[in-house]
Parts: C-alpha cells; sequence; structure tokens
C-alpha cells in the first residue's frame, strides 16, 4: 500500500502504534486517542538491527500476530493535509526501510467510545521478513533485550517504556507478554550489575 493510496480523497487519516510510537510518534499530529484494535495480539518477534540493536546482536521490538479472540491496546494519531504526507513520509522510512514493515488498515476503536471504530494505517512485521525472530520463551527475550542496544537506543528502553505506557494508560489491561518479558529483563540487568 503507497501513501499516496492510502490518501486518496482523505482530508486525514488515523495511525495505530502500538509499539515505539506510543511514546514518541516523532511526527505532528492534529490529536491522539487511547483506543485498541481487536484480532491481533502483540508480540516481542520481530528483530531490530538498526534502532535497538545492530547485526551482531539484533534487539527485540513488538509486532502483531492475527489472533482472532485477541485485542492490542495503544494510541492513534489522527494526521490531516500536509502532516498526513510528511508523517507517512517519514513512518515510511522508520518502519518501512529500517524496520521490515508493512502497512495494513484496521478498526481502531477509541477508549470510551467503542462503537465508533474508525480505520487506522497500521504497520505491522510479517514471518517472511528477513527481520523476522519469532516466538521464544519470556526469559530469552528479556535477556535479548537486556544486552541489545541500537541507534535510537537501548532495547531495554523500548520495553520499558511500553511496559510503562500500559500501566499508566491502559492500567485496566493484562498484557501478559510484554509483563513477562519485562520481568525476564529487569531480572538479567540485577544479575548483570550484581556481577560488576
Amino acid at each position: 500500500m503507497k501513501p499516496q493510496d492510502i490518501l486518496s480523497g482523505k482530508s486525514s487519516l488515523w495511525i495505530f502504534g502500538y509499539g515505539s510510537l506510543v511514546w514518541k510518534p516523532d511526527f505532528k499530529y492534529k490529536r491522539s486517542r487511547v483506543g485498541y484494535i481487536q484480532g491481533y495480539k502483540r508480540r516481542f518477534w520481530h528483530g531490530d538491527n538498526f534502532h535497538r540493536g545492530n547485526d551482531e546482536l539484533p534487539g527485540r521490538v513488538v509486532t502483531l500476530i492475527e489472533d482472532d479472540d485477541a485485542s492490542t491496546w495503544g494510541v492513534a494519531f489522527e494526521v490531516s493535509g500536509a502532516q498526513a504526507e510528511e508523517s507517512l513520509k517519514y513512518l515510511n522510512v522508520r518502519e518501512t526501510v529500517c524496520g521490515g514493515y508493512l502497512t495494513k488498515m484496521v478498526d481502531f476503536y477509541p477508549e470510551g467510545e467503542e462503537s465508533s471504530a474508525v480505520p487506522a494505517l497500521v504497520y505491522i512485521a510479517t514471518s517472511d521478513n528477513p527481520l523476522y525472530l519469532g516466538p521464544a520463551s519470556a526469559e530469552e527475550i528479556g535477556a535479548q533485550i537486556a544486552v541489545c542496544q541500537g541507534k535510537s537506543g537501548h532495547n531495554l528502553e523500548y520495553l520499558l517504556r511500553l511496559a510503562e505506557f500500559m500501566r499508566e494508560s491502559c492500567p485496566h489491561v493484562e498484557d501478559g507478554h510484554l509483563f513477562a518479558i519485562e520481568a525476564a529483563a529487569l531480572s538479567v540487568v540485577a544479575l548483570l550489575l550484581v556481577a560488576q
């Protein structure tokens, strides 16, 4: 899906973030809303050799895995006019070129207004991507995240900021996968600090 196809005939566009976009969109937007999409679960199954890792030690970041019974909470940003074009150009580099993500349109349900879903653009990394790492235990993923670093910073920062967002903005949502990995990564960091 090309940016011009996404915008054709639309005055504004919603972009749904479920990873680093929830705390660091880095593009101008009209407004943002916390909410969720259905039919997907968030998983740390995607490798990152640029933002949060490198070729030798790829970090782990989230992608979405189709699951009819699941929902994923995050933030949707409404962009309009020139903002829409600029944000799509920026995200094309950040998510597609550097991250290996594809785009898809989904229904976004703003919290408190679930009856008025809006179409939103989302970036998803699929299993046929060369950076895709796939499933692993929370302990393995946590250990990998605890030691990786890329051009945007430590992989641990990515994990902790995402967990912080969920606790502060979606306290009623239990994200077992995210919180198990957070606990595992913090255990590894504690061991590394003791060993110094």
